[in-house]
């Protein structure tokens, strides 16, 4: 088994293969190390989930990416990254967690939970979705509360509360209720947020109007209990009665594992990673950063289809940097 390569990547979602991709087509021996499946983090989205995004603008390196409708849905994708790994048949090992990342001298040592690696460069690229932003609330830990939705099915019939104002949390509330579910919304600000998909919002807005959906605005959450959550709102304290909670807060990077690398991230609540916007390198020479996780805690600013670019912009920089060397 090779274990010597001139780049590595960590993360096999869609820029994690990007950058595979990429390093194939310039003759760079590459592997994409994936602790999951194939786009693990795609696969965890919600079964019923479409995207914002139109299919092609979640294509990478010009493959075609053909759905029934103008915005694909999340097994449309999974199918589509697939089919981009299996039949490119790209250096990618499946369900291998990455432990350790070290630099001695100018080569990179990966540690696996499986295998030891050298390399000369590192490419991150484990996108934000693996944390969720806990509530740190009496009662978070019960197994009635849960940070990721998959399929409303399961909540039929049950007395739901939906933690959350973007897309994930406004989907989830419809979703459910759809199914037959009692679902109370919990938003922490004044609205339903801005940035949820244009064709949703609006109806989230009209059942909540309507009634068929309760909306508690400017409220936080004070502890969880077996029966019920409990709320403080503008007009005190709320407990109602309850089976599950989604908390569907939002994620965020594994900013621990940059920090063990060695890259700087600013001291505010933004927590953005020190990198050259031009080659996507860290403080770390020979570190690159690609995909979501460039943008911290501001985890909208980065997606798919304004981050694929980001694949060309390395292997330049570490073509570049090889020719300048050599």
């Amino acid at each position: 088994m090779k274990t010597e390569f001139d780049m590595v990547i960590v993360g096999g979602g869609p820029i994690g293969i990007a950058c595979g991709l990429e390093a194939k087509k310039n003759g760079l021996s590459y592997l994409i190390l994936e602790k999951g499946p194939i786009v693990n983090s795609l696969f965890h989205y919600p079964s019923n989930m479409q995207f914002f995004s139109s299919s092609e603008k979640l294509e990478i390196d010009e493959i075609p990416f053909i759905s029934n409708e103008a915005k694909p849905k999340r097994d449309e994708a999974l199918e589509y990254y697939r089919r981009i790994v299996t039949s490119n048949k790209l250096n990618i090992n499946l369900f291998e967690k990455v432990e350790n990342v070290q630099k001695k001298e100018n080569i990179f040592t990966i540690v696996s939970d499986k295998a030891t690696y050298t390399s000369k460069q590192v490419v991150v690229a484990t996108g934000f979705y693996d944390l969720p932003n806990l509530l740190n609330v009496p009662g978070e830990n019960l197994e009635k509360v849960v940070h990721y939705y998959d399929n409303p099915h399961y909540y039929s019939g049950q007395k739901v509360a939906v933690i959350g104002a973007s897309n994930s949390a406004i989907d989830a509330a419809l979703e459910c209720w759809r199914k037959g579910a009692e679902v109370s919304l919990i938003i922490r600000g004044s609205e339903v947020g801005q940035r949820v998909k244009y064709w949703v919002r609006p109806d989230i807005i009209n059942r909540i109007e309507e009634g068929s959906i309760k909306a508690y605005y400017n409220t936080t959450i004070k502890s969880i209990s077996k029966n019920h959550i409990n709320l403080t709102t503008q007009n005190g304290d709320v407990a109602i009665e309850n089976d599950f909670v989604l908390a569907l807060t939002g994620y965020k990077p594994n900013f621990n594992f940059l920090e063990k690398l060695g890259v700087h991230i600013s001291d505010d609540a933004k927590k953005l990673p020190e990198y050259n916007p031009d080659t996507m390198e860290t403080n770390v020479e020979g570190l690159y950063l690609a995909g979501v996780i460039c943008g911290g805690m501001e985890t909208h600013k980065w997606f798919i289809e304004n981050s694929r670019i980001h694949a060309k912009m390395i292997v330049k920089s570490i073509i570049s940097s090889t020719i300048t060397t050599s």
